[in-house]
């Protein structure tokens, strides 16, 4: 493919600010057709954003000849769906993260994809950050020696949406529509960007409940796993926390030193050695998709490669769901 011309089906707020935009802004990469069943918002993303066309139907979005790759910005129960539909008709695909709302609906993409021959990428996009791959040269470049513990803390207060009085909550708090609460929203982008540092996890087991009583799904998670080399990790989350309770942490224990860092916050990194302590304050792009954009454009270019693909997203959703007790 000489042009990527994408397809967007859905266009809330993951597309109105931390991708669309940067869809346009790569190389070899244009926004020609959008799609969401609401009429009155797809027009109005599609005049915003000066998008040629738009449509009510993802079948249609698909079968736009123009249209050569697609980006699938819904809520996880249907990314399967979206997915599976437009690699039968030979168009990649580029899902928001995680892959699916289950580790099955993962294994479905995987096999159509293989069955086809047709790719399928990832939003995992903290991997290609400048301020995560500055973690990784420091984990990779031995600064901190033999990695032999790793550690995820977080912790938030409920937000303004969650006390829904009327019954309307948020579709992340739905376990049909999201695969789980807040955590397996969240926690994907933690676990894979450990797994993707160092290896598939291939043990994994938690405790969930719910402590704040604002929802059915689980606010309070606690978790073991170790990576397949022998690596042990843990991790706690509490989304009904007091304010004063707030954390954003994943500790690198080595056995010369220790790196901490956050991953929705973006504090500084710091770099913990015998001589004292190192801060690296990275800066954040524009639009935070970007640099993973363009990663999948050069790889459907044919001239470059993306690593986050559905096979390296799908162990996520399995450690996930073995931490929730779904498998």
């Amino acid at each position: 493919m000489k042009e990527i011309k994408w397809g967007f089906i859905g266009c809330g707020d993951v597309a109105e600010h931390k991708s669309g935009p940067a869809f346009n802004e790569v190389a070899g990469s244009r926004v020609v057709a959008v799609m969401s069943r609401r009429e009155s918002h797809v027009r109005s993303y599609a005049q915003r954003h000066h998008i040629g066309r738009w449509y009510t139907d993802a079948q249609e979005l698909i079968d736009d000849p123009e249209v050569n790759a697609v980006y699938v910005a819904t809520p996880p129960s249907s990314h399967a769906t979206y997915a599976i539909m437009a690699m039968r008709t030979g168009k990649p695909v580029y899902v928001e993260k995680p892959l699916a709302a289950t580790y099955e609906d993962c294994v479905r993409i995987n096999r159509v994809s293989e069955q086809t021959g047709v790719p399928c990428y990832v939003a995992y996009y903290r991997r290609y950050m400048p301020y995560f791959q500055r973690v990784r040269e420091i984990v990779e470049g031995g600064t901190i020696g033999k990695v032999l513990n790793v550690q995820i803390r977080f912790s938030c207060p409920p937000r303004p949406e969650d006390h829904a009085e009327d019954g309307q909550l948020p579709w992340r708090l739905q376990a049909d529509i999201a695969g789980g609460g807040y955590f397996y929203d969240m926690a994907a982008h933690q676990l894979d960007l450990l797994q993707d540092m160092f290896g598939v996890i291939t043990r994994a087991h938690g405790y969930c409940s719910n402590r704040g009583g604002l929802y059915q799904v689980e606010d309070t998670v606690t978790a073991a796993f170790q990576f397949e080399g022998g690596l042990n990790g843990s991790g706690s989350w509490c989304f009904v926390g007091h304010e004063s309770a707030s954390e954003d942490r994943i500790e690198i224990i080595g056995d010369r030193g220790m790196l901490c860092f956050s991953v929705f916050s973006f504090d500084p990194i710091h770099l913990h050695l015998s001589d004292g302590m190192q801060t690296f304050d990275i800066p954040s792009p524009r639009y935070v998709q970007q640099p993973i954009v363009r990663h999948v454009v050069e790889a459907l270019q044919g001239f470059g490669v993306c690593s986050s693909d559905s096979v390296s997203a799908t162990p996520t959703n399995w450690v996930m769901d073995r931490i929730l007790n779904k498998l």
